[in-house]
């Protein structure tokens, strides 16, 4: 009997949301979710097909990364899902994908910047990019040290206003309060990703969003002063 059952019905759930999004090609994305009370975290056992997974497929980790629950491998990138955990206080779930759009941008070493309200409602500033990683950072414990790069990014940002980071040449990641939430910020940063794209093409001169409207779109959906939606 599983002692974290509902825990891996979320995650599995969440997971299996990434080919309905569209955000997903062939089995390249991977959905976890805490319970940080109980110190252990759900992901999405490795190569797996989504419309096979099934929450007994879940595996259960604590935050130093023992498996305490399931028989298949995790994701390869555990690792780094894990380490957002640690150092995030106020997230439950971290979705990474391989999505288009944004990928070109990270493949690209460009932030995606905040050029419209749509942008604002989900991320109050452009969306980061890592440096490049070190051979030895590459060589030795990749996928931990995809999740310092991503830590180091943000010192001096707050994961609870931008939700979201580009790894350089390699893909997005994000995270939330639950695993639909996460879900749904990959999916909102993969079309602000393509709206980005398509109006510096429109034109290149184009200038970012200005602060007050930056500021006034984030603030409305998040916070203790936010007014959208229903209480």
């Amino acid at each position: 009997m599983s002692h974290h059952k509902s825990l891996k019905e979320e995650c599995s759930e969440a997971n299996r949301l990434l080919p309905e999004t569209g955000l997903v090609d062939l089995t390249f994305g991977n959905v976890s979710v805490c319970d940080p009370d109980a110190g252990v975290f759900a992901i999405k056992p490795s190569g797996v097909a989504y419309p096979d997974l099934k929450a007994s497929d879940i595996v259960v980790l604590d935050l130093e990364g023992r498996v305490v629950e399931g028989e298949l491998r995790p994701s390869s990138d555990t690792p780094t899902h894990r380490r957002l955990f640690q150092a995030f206080q106020g997230i439950r779930s971290v979705v990474h994908t391989h999505s288009r759009y944004a990928v070109s941008f990270a493949q690209a070493a460009r932030e995606i910047p905040a050029m419209g309200t749509t942008h604002a409602d989900y991320f109050h500033g452009p969306v980061p990019v890592t440096r490049d990683m070190t051979v030895e950072e590459i060589q030795g414990e990749y996928e931990w040290e995809t999740g310092n790069v991503i830590v180091e990014r943000f010192r001096s940002l707050d994961p609870l206003e931008i939700p979201a980071v580009l790894v350089r040449n390699h893909g997005p990641f994000t995270w939330g309060p639950s695993g639909a939430k996460a879900v749904e910020t990959a999916q909102a940063l993969e079309v602000v990703a393509q709206m980005a794209l398509q109006a510096r093409q429109i034109n290149p001169d184009v200038s970012p969003l200005p602060a007050a409207l930056l500021g006034k779109h984030f603030l409305r959906k998040h916070g203790p002063g936010a007014y959208y939606g229903q209480k």
